[in-house]
């Protein structure tokens, strides 16, 4: 189901802007974790996750589910549907969900193992209820490969961070306009909103390598600059096959289902130098978005192509 990338910003930037307001309420610097547990810290977060809970599984059941009937608890076979993006969601929705709730705990003082189990564990319990949401869902069910994706990405989280203590690869996503949900505006999304959560032509799955974290550079070198590598879907206007079509003149419109690769650059945000406490906050609150920059691009369709700055998806 492609929502998850928007559940993502919503609960990532929540998090960070509910952190920022209680580093200003007290003396120490944003961002700076307590030295030993703060209960006070621990507690709040705790509090503002049951409510962040509570207002994204409202407001998925509102776009999503509502008006569509319930069943008895069933699966549900996805795993050749949409080109994998969905997949790809779900991946970086738990790897990226569990990233943000490891640096809440950390502010909160809590140490580096139990905030990675707990990070993790947080992302794995939003992605569950959504699955187990699809299994009561007559037009879906659960799905065995989304869990599986669920506990990859999550994988790629816990295993950078009890190996090195940091991230040298993060999950990102990214988002251009989709020329295909014209096509099937009811399936795809009539407006902007609907369809950066329902077109998964849009999206964009990437994989981004922190380079000074990675090989030995020199102190010159821009430790923010990271290389990365991404995938999408195209051409898709139903998950296993796209339907017969017809154009204003009634002429059959035929649309080739296909896979793009990019290589290219990005930043991490976090790692940019500011003694801007509300950029320091916006950077950590947006870094699993992934920094549009020049693309070079591999499909079959176009072959090699080169994107100035957007990708493109026709």
């Amino acid at each position: 189901m492609p929502y998850k990338s928007t559940l993502v910003c919503f609960i990532l930037i929540c998090c960070f802007l509910f952190k920022d307001a209680g580093a200003q309420s007290g003396a120490q610097k944003f961002f700076t974790p307590a030295t030993g547990m703060d209960k006070g810290r621990v507690i709040g977060i705790s509090i503002g996750t049951g409510v962040l809970y509570g207002l994204s599984m409202y407001f998925l059941y509102r776009s999503w589910y509502k008006g569509h009937g319930l069943s008895k608890f069933h699966f549900f076979n996805d795993n050749r549907e949409w080109l994998l993006m969905d997949k790809m969601g779900h991946a970086s929705a738990a790897y990226n969900i569990g990233r943000g709730y490891y640096d809440l705990m950390r502010w909160s003082g809590i140490d580096n193992t139990k905030s990675a189990l707990i990070g993790g564990g947080v992302g794995l319990i939003f992605l569950t209820t959504i699955e187990i949401f699809d299994g009561y869902s007559d037009g879906w069910g659960f799905s065995w490969g989304d869990m599986a994706a669920n506990f990859a990405g999550a994988g790629l989280f816990f295993g950078q961070q009890f190996g090195w203590q940091e991230q040298k690869i993060s999950m990102k996503i990214g988002w251009r306009k989709s020329i295909y949900a014209g096509y099937r505006p009811n399936l795809l999304g009539k407006s902007i909103i609907q369809q950066m959560l329902k077109d998964y032509n849009g999206q964009q799955a990437w994989l981004s390598f922190n380079i000074a974290s990675i090989i030995p550079v020199g102190p010159d070198f821009p430790r923010w600059l990271n290389f990365a590598v991404g995938y999408s879907g195209n051409g898709m206007i139903g998950g296993h096959r796209n339907p017969d079509m017809k154009d204003e003149y009634g002429r059959g419109v035929r649309l080739e289902r296909y896979r793009q690769y990019y290589i290219g650059m990005d930043i991490d945000l976090p790692r940019v130098p500011t003694n801007l406490k509300g950029l320091s906050t916006f950077g950590h609150a947006i870094q699993f978005i992934k920094i549009p920059s020049p693309t070079l691009e591999i499909n079959r369709i176009n072959k090699v192509r080169f994107n100035p700055l957007f990708v493109r998806n026709r």
